[in-house]
């Protein structure tokens, strides 16, 4: 299985880096797992690690509210941009709005309501060196520039673990945080071969070249995976994450790994 995945991602158009570990063996794939990734909408993962970090510390409150305004709203994923200016949102509705339906706006009111200095030191305390906020998300004149987000799929591996784990934040953020990750709504990828029949926590992103699709598959031997994508073909990249995925779930569950 690890030469089949491997010679497969070898193949592949454009940037690519793979991570699989099985959270109960311990046994991993990996294939330039520490590569340097435009990170697209899989950076909303440690902006809600932030989130949970300031809630337990007192910084916010989970139900405080914002007031929406007409200037907050950015096109493209979410719901928040065909909502009328003037409605109340709790942080916890942000964050809620940001991972289920990848809404770039409540992304970037939570981004401006912690700071992005804060979330990056906070990911530095955490290890994580490649996973970076440099941007609000559809700042076209930041993107023009060559100001882009990151990540790597061994870091945010690390995250997905240390929630699974119940170490990250605390075991209650952490639970929550997995919560929210599995009310995913955009299942066209990870979960694809298996929506509604398996437990996905998980978190896709995509851009222009740009898809992935990263989470923990809850079979009957827990795994998680990452999938990140640059400068790919998108649709031969996702029928990759779908179908690998699928063979990944069979040969755990079979104990071949």
């Amino acid at each position: 299985m690890n030469e089949e995945l491997v010679e497969q991602l070898k193949n592949m158009e454009g940037k690519v880096s793979f991570i699989y570990k099985d959270l109960s063996s311990r046994e991993m794939i990996s294939y330039q797992e520490d590569m340097k990734m435009k990170a697209a909408s899989i950076i909303k993962i440690p902006i809600m690690v932030e989130v949970f970090r300031q809630i337990e510390s007192g910084r916010l409150n989970k139900h405080q509210t914002y007031c929406l305004k007409e200037e907050d709203k950015r096109p493209s994923c979410g719901a928040l941009n065909m909502m009328h200016a003037g409605v109340e949102l709790t942080i916890l509705d942000l964050c809620n709005l940001m991972i289920i339906l990848s809404d770039n706006t409540a992304t970037n009111i939570l981004i401006g309501l912690m700071g992005m200095e804060q979330i990056n030191h906070s990911m530095k305390d955490l290890g994580l060196h490649v996973t970076k906020v440099n941007r609000l998300l559809f700042d076209r004149e930041a993107s023009a520039k060559g100001i882009e987000n990151y990540v790597s799929a061994s870091e945010i591996a690390g995250l997905l673990e240390k929630m699974y784990q119940g170490t990250l934040v605390s075991k209650e953020a952490s639970a929550k945080m997995l919560d929210i990750l599995k009310q995913q709504r955009l299942n066209g990828k990870i979960p694809f071969h298996f929506v509604e029949k398996i437990e996905v926590a998980h978190k896709t992103g995509e851009d222009d070249g740009i898809t992935h699709d990263v989470g923990i598959v809850y079979g009957k031997s827990p795994f998680l995976v990452c999938f990140l994508g640059n400068e790919v073909d998108v649709p031969a990249f996702e029928r990759f994450m779908q179908d690998a995925t699928l063979k990944l779930l069979q040969y755990t569950e079979e104990n071949k790994i």
